[in-house]
């Protein structure tokens, strides 16, 4: 199936199949997730788990494709990204493909953006959080979108020592800044952003 997404000053043209993850169309949770993150030109940018791409994409039209990474285990998401790539006329993006940061080549992220399944246990994310503390440069940012509070945000605040969090159409987006080069002892953690829980938040997609 082929869409399109539109931001504040360009559109995305995506193609995805079935399954691969959001098969016919935009996803809300990633549209949420992307909703809350502020990219500047010049940062790098992991997309993790990329799917068809859409997150790789915006990013390269934010901050530069060769700023960007895209990952996924599925060798046929990574083709269909790199395909939905083309389409776009975005060259120069770093396609890897393996089990969450495998076949990464690089650290010192600025920002880590995923959108991990939820629907299963938390094994991938795990991975995905305390490997992904090691792969952020100091104040680079890992942010999630998921539907599930209570784990996620326990998890990020053991690791990270804190999480912001925003509810936006009915995901929790989640973001961690690494704030020390070691994982946060206990008597380090506080919760961000708690706020937020009980609103909805309604960032804008123009920056």
């Amino acid at each position: 199936m082929e869409y399109t997404v539109g931001f504040d000053t360009f559109t995305l043209t995506l193609k995805s199949e079935d399954g691969l993850f959001s098969p016919r169309g935009t996803d809300r949770g990633t549209m949420a997730m992307l909703s809350c993150v502020a990219l500047q030109p010049g940062e790098a940018v992991l997309d993790l788990g990329c799917g068809s791409g859409l997150v790789g994409l915006y990013a390269a039209m934010r901050c530069g494709a060769a700023n960007v990474w895209l990952t996924d285990i599925d060798e046929r998401a990574v083709s269909c990204a790199e395909e939905n790539a083309g389409r776009n006329g975005i060259e120069g993006l770093h396609f890897c493909r393996g089990n969450a940061y495998e076949g990464v080549d690089r650290a010192g992220f600025d920002w880590i953006l995923s959108n991990p399944p939820y629907q299963s246990d938390f094994s991938v994310a795990k991975t995905f959080i305390e490997k992904g503390f090691n792969r952020l440069k100091m104040g680079g940012r890992l942010v999630m979108v998921t539907k599930r509070l209570e784990w996620y945000r326990n998890k990020l605040i053991s690791v990270f020592g804190g999480a912001h969090i925003d509810r936006v159409d009915g995901y929790y987006v989640f973001t961690a800044q690494k704030r020390s080069m070691r994982y946060a002892k206990k008597r380090d953690t506080v919760a961000f952003g708690n706020n937020n829980l009980h609103k909805e938040s309604h960032c804008s997609l123009k920056r």
